[in-house]
């Protein structure tokens, strides 16, 4: 994965309980706490273009539909190499800047066909795997597929964790599942997601994330996208406080990717404030923050059209696949 900054890659480390259990969460403050981001903070002009941009180079472009096509994938990764209408970057006065996208995310038998599309690129291909999005398959089957995915030529795997084992409070199963992911990964990045909607608790939220980050996870995840519940800031900033400790304690810098539901410009400037404010501004770099979405880029391309020409263009004419 081409990334701006250097840092270590996280090892992982032997499961350690007691740096989750009994960790209380006060659902109330985390809630109080997640709704002054967007009320207190605001960016306007041209300030605002430059987190748009920003959160373009930050998102992990997405098709995961029952009828994807190769034809889709490579209209995706063609959108992935050219997010912004040239008109719109000359505008902006950044039309040498080569603005991509952090990725494109597809299943595993779409990862041929965006690896040919973004041959040169410098665009990832991520894949989910490990049984997308229930994770409901044997584990043997799960590493398999990771394995598919990183043989096809995907540099990141998005995989789902069991969530019986979080909410039976089987940390060592969720473990010795996660570090087995990682192991099949190699050297593909590997985006842990928690579906963090359908864990019940923020409690469980923070355990979870701590055990995956424990297990070796480069990333954090909210969402498969697929659960009735997606990226809430609640959730996001237990995530964050997570990943804040453990970095306290290893050393490691883990990165964070909320997904699902997440479709307008102002979303994408209201999660990058919460990373500055909780994490700093190396949290703002495609290698440490992403975000899982497609329909985001419509609307933030659209945001950044009228900021150069005082005008909203139709949504029609910023589709990205």
């Amino acid at each position: 994965m081409e990334s701006e900054m250097e840092h270590a890659r996280n090892e992982g480390m032997p499961l350690a309980t007691e740096m989750f259990e009994g960790h209380a969460v006060n659902r109330s403050a985390a809630e109080r706490r997640a709704a002054t981001i967007g009320a207190r903070r605001s960016v306007k002009k041209a300030y605002q273009a430059a987190w748009l941009v920003n959160a373009v180079r930050c998102i992990d472009l997405t098709t995961l539909a029952g009828d994807d096509t190769a034809a889709r994938v490579r209209r995706l990764c063609a959108k992935a190499r050219n997010p912004i209408a040239p008109h719109v970057m000359d505008g902006l006065g950044l039309a040498g800047m080569g603005l991509t996208t952090g990725a494109v995310c597809v299943y595993p038998t779409m990862v041929v066909h965006a690896v040919r599309a973004l041959e040169g690129s410098g665009v990832p291909v991520a894949s989910v795997a490990t049984g997308f999005p229930a994770g409901l398959m044997p584990l043997h089957l799960r590493l398999e597929e990771i394995r598919y995915a990183v043989g096809e030529g995907a540099q990141e795997i998005d995989i789902v964790i069991t969530r019986e084992h979080v909410l039976t409070g089987n940390w060592q199963a969720l473990y010795d599942e996660i570090a087995a992911m990682r192991e099949a990964c190699g050297e593909a990045h590997m985006k842990a997601i928690l579906a963090t909607g359908d864990l019940q608790t923020l409690g469980n939220v923070y355990a979870a994330s701590m055990v995956a980050m424990q297990a070796g996870a480069d990333f954090i995840k909210t969402s498969t996208g697929k659960e009735s519940v997606n990226a809430t800031l609640p959730v996001g900033l237990i995530m964050l406080r997570a990943l804040r400790d453990y970095g306290q304690a290893t050393g490691y810098r883990i990165g964070f990717k909320p997904a699902g539901g997440m479709k307008s410009a102002k979303e994408a400037l209201i999660w990058q404030m919460l990373m500055k404010e909780e994490l700093g501004r190396d949290w703002l770099q495609p290698d440490l923050f992403r975000f899982g979405a497609s329909s985001m880029l419509g609307d933030i391309e659209r945001q950044l059209e009228h900021h150069v020409t005082g005008r909203y263009a139709a949504s029609s004419r910023h589709a990205t696949a």
